[in-house]
């Protein structure tokens, strides 16, 4: 009896403690939906230290908006740890493209170099 007592514990610990990790799609919308609200902290979550440092530098001279911003996913492509996402918003109409790459198996927005280019 002791031993199912024992065992159920330890199952239940494990499916609580896993963690679900999300898509670049689902990072991809979040880190939009974050920029647009100018929510810091959920922008800081899903993006890497180099791709947190340059999207605050455009929020920093974007002016202020009330209007609520929709976030659309257009295509996703995934190679290996790095993952491409088009968006567009309602912010402009305008589309967007994310570059992402696998951190503690966790997926992060990240920056492009000056001449790299995604697969869209």
């Amino acid at each position: 009896m002791k031993r199912l007592v024992i065992c159920s514990l330890v199952l239940l610990f494990l499916s609580c403690s896993e963690s679900t990790t999300k898509s670049p799609s689902e990072i991809a919308k979040a880190v939009a939906s974050s920029f647009f609200s100018k929510d810091e902290s959920a922008l800081k979550k899903h993006t890497t230290s180099e791709g947190y440092a340059s999207l605050i530098t455009v929020q920093n001279m974007m002016p202020d908006s009330d209007k609520d911003i929709k976030v659309e996913i257009l295509d996703e492509a995934v190679d290996g740890e790095i993952a491409w996402v088009k968006y567009s918003t309602t912010y402009d109409g305008k589309t967007g493209i994310f570059k992402l790459t696998k951190a503690n198996g966790q997926w992060k927005v990240t920056s492009k170099g000056p001449r790299e280019k995604g697969p869209f």
